[in-house]
């Protein structure tokens, strides 16, 4: 009968702990932006386009891998006018217009450019134009590494 227990008690220590490991927290993987800086480039005569670059630091408890980064121009038109910012709609962007970095290890810090966050089309009479508002980088995604 004591060994039956015994069996028993020890079973459950073993089916305990084994629960107990399988609900430790995950480490987690987080990136900030460090740094950030919109260019304003001519493209031709009279167009003008935003591009981004800057750095992202790993803050996170474990490397990261493939983080996306882009940008976007939050009063930016989606419509063509003369004078105006304008972006792409929402769709995919494309390659030019994010920056994948392929690794970045815990406490460490990488960096990034792309190009064509919005554009602007002047008539000939116009000067030089100003960054439009509510520009920003964003971390669209990235994987955490399985030690």
């Amino acid at each position: 009968m004591k060994s039956c227990q015994r069996l028993i008690i020890l079973i459950l220590t073993i089916v305990l702990s084994l629960s107990l490991i399988a609900c430790e927290k995950k480490k987690q993987g987080k990136v900030v932006i460090t740094e950030q800086e919109f260019v304003l480039r001519q493209d031709k005569e009279n167009q003008y386009t935003i591009d981004a670059r800057g750095k992202i630091r790993n803050v996170g408890e474990v490397d990261v891998k493939k983080v996306i980064v882009t940008g976007y121009c939050r009063s930016c038109s989606e419509l063509w006018i003369v004078g105006q910012w304008v972006i792409t709609p929402e769709i995919e962007k494309m390659p030019y217009q994010k920056d994948i970095i392929s690794y970045i290890s815990v406490g460490n810090e990488e960096s990034f450019s792309f190009k064509e966050i919005a554009d602007m089309l002047l008539r000939a009479d116009q000067k030089s134009p100003n960054l439009p508002e509510k520009l920003e980088v964003v971390i669209e995604s990235f994987e955490t590494v399985e030690e």
